[in-house]
């Protein structure tokens, strides 16, 4: 029988097979396209490497690494104390920055980049094991940098774009892309027979990955419990998953740079840093709802979905956090988020009738397009400054420049007494500082140290009891942001670009 052509042109089956895929075509490598641009700026960034936030105690903990491998002592001051910073990622940027004889943060743009491809490669395996559709990892990529909220949340863990743009060097950043690789091997575990050498290589991989970034690890706890809840493993599974977990829990016990099991106990003194995070959730995570509404489709055909788990665990540990104080435990966040993100993009693929695919297609293109807005300063850290849109400018956190032109006096190990955002920056290029510029667990006499800088920089505070501090803590430079210091034995030798001094101590 001979099939007549339609007044469009289009005849029979093949016909509208064709014009039917054609927008979906187009919208595919619109994706794409869009994608490859927003991993290019990444790239770029990765480049310049701006400095904000945690870049410094990373710095440092490399530094130490290259110098002293086996025993590194405190990262930040002068002290033999163990550190969590001193995980398997930052052994191995030591190990690379000792071999190789690179310049730290020249390792912390390798790290960036290794970290960044990590993370794609993660998300594109991982959402195959979820959609067999080629837009799906395309789509997962774009939702997981854009679909947060219309104020960016800049925190190491999360995977909006202005966010990796500061930490992409971090070793969050890497542990999070090695947790979605480690989500898709474990699936694949769980869904074919599989030996004792792959759950045991599972186990230590799950135990890696806590060492190197603990909050992540938490996150990638969730997303695997998750996946076994959704598979309903049989019974000859079971073992096999006890015994990588008993393996991982060896391997976090043996690690021989820090106490894992004391982090526990440590994290109070967290509480009062993260309580920001709970702070405007509407603005920072209000296009996440339309994740949350594809999470309900995907409950209602299955209540084990891992996705709709995955964020059930997720919100359950950040709302426990919120109604007891422990604020640290919103570091969870990225595990309700995430799956809310990876289900708005599966929707477009995999949600019903072609018309409400084609409806979830348009309502993440805007929420795409508002959350891109949004994060529209990361601009800034490619295109000049000054050459932005005051719209765009507006949304542009200028990083911190460094003090890397103390160095031409100051010497690797020399101690450097020093306050606020300075001592958070110093010791990336060598030096310590009397008190830590960040929290730190294991230092035992941190808030006499904190109380000593502080006592230091007070006006009016007598020289004797300066002298007695650098004594005390073997201090040989000053640097002072402020450069107001009234001390006549202090001997000035530089200044830098924003006022600041530095002083030789007698």
């Amino acid at each position: 029988m001979t099939v007549r052509s339609s007044p469009s042109g289009v005849s029979g089956e093949t016909g509208t097979r064709r014009s039917g895929l054609r927008p979906a075509a187009v919208g595919r490598v619109l994706a794409m396209g869009v994608t490859g641009l927003v991993l290019l700026l990444l790239t770029l960034v990765v480049v310049r490497l701006p400095w904000m936030g945690d870049l410094g105690i990373h710095a440092a903990t490399v530094q130490r690494l290259r110098h002293a491998p086996l025993a590194p002592g405190n990262p930040l001051v002068d002290a033999n104390t163990p550190s969590p910073y001193y995980s398997p990622w930052t052994l191995v940027l030591g190990g690379v920055a000792r071999a190789s004889g690179l310049d730290v943060f020249v390792v912390l743009r390798l790290a960036a980049a290794a970290g960044l491809a990590l993370l794609v490669t993660g998300v594109w395996r991982y959402v195959r094991t979820l959609s067999a559709h080629p837009a799906a990892p395309v789509l997962a990529l774009l939702s997981l940098l854009f679909l947060w909220g219309t104020e960016p949340l800049l925190w190491s863990g999360f995977t909006g774009l202005h966010s990796l743009a500061l930490t992409a060097a971090y070793p969050s950043t890497f542990t999070l892309g090695l947790a979605f690789h480690f989500w898709t091997w474990l699936s694949g575990a769980l869904r074919r027979p599989a030996g004792w050498g792959v759950w045991l290589g599972l186990g230590v991989l799950w135990a890696v990955i806590l060492l190197c970034h603990q909050f992540s690890g938490v996150v990638a706890t969730a997303g695997a419990a998750a996946t076994v809840a959704a598979t309903r493993p049989g019974r000859a599974v079971w073992p096999r998953l006890g015994g990588a977990l008993l393996l991982g829990v060896l391997v976090l016990g043996a690690w021989p740079y820090y106490d894992f099991f004391a982090l526990a106990d440590a994290a109070d003194g967290l509480e009062t840093v993260h309580r920001v995070l709970y702070a405007h959730p509407a603005a920072r995570f209000g296009l996440v709802l339309l994740g949350v509404a594809a999470l309900v489709g995907r409950w209602r055909r299955d209540h084990r979905d891992p996705l709709v788990v995955f964020c059930a665990l997720g919100v359950l540990a950040v709302a426990a956090g919120r109604v007891t104080g422990h604020y640290s435990w919103a570091r969870a966040l990225p595990a309700a988020v995430i799956p809310a993100q990876l289900a708005a993009a599966l929707a477009v693929v995999g949600a019903g009738s072609r018309c409400v695919r084609s409806l979830w297609a348009v309502l993440l293109a805007g929420a795409l397009l508002a959350g891109a807005w949004a994060q529209a300063g990361t601009l800034g850290y490619v295109v000049p400054a000054d050459a932005l849109p005051g719209p765009v400018a507006e949304k542009y956190r200028r990083p911190w420049p460094g003090y890397g032109w103390i160095t031409r006096w100051v010497r690797y190990g020399d101690v450097v007494m020093a306050e606020g955002r300075v001592a958070r920056q110093v010791p990336a290029y060598g030096p310590y500082t009397v008190a830590p510029g960040y929290p730190d667990f294991f230092l035992a006499d941190e808030k006499r140290r904190t109380a000593a800088t502080e006592a230091y920089f007070a006006t009016g505070t007598p020289p004797a009891e300066r002298r007695r501090t650098e004594r005390e803590y073997e201090v040989r430079w000053v640097l002072d942001r402020r450069g107001a210091l009234d001390d006549p034995a202090l001997r000035p030798v530089a200044r830098g670009p924003r006022g600041e001094v530095l002083y030789a101590v007698p």
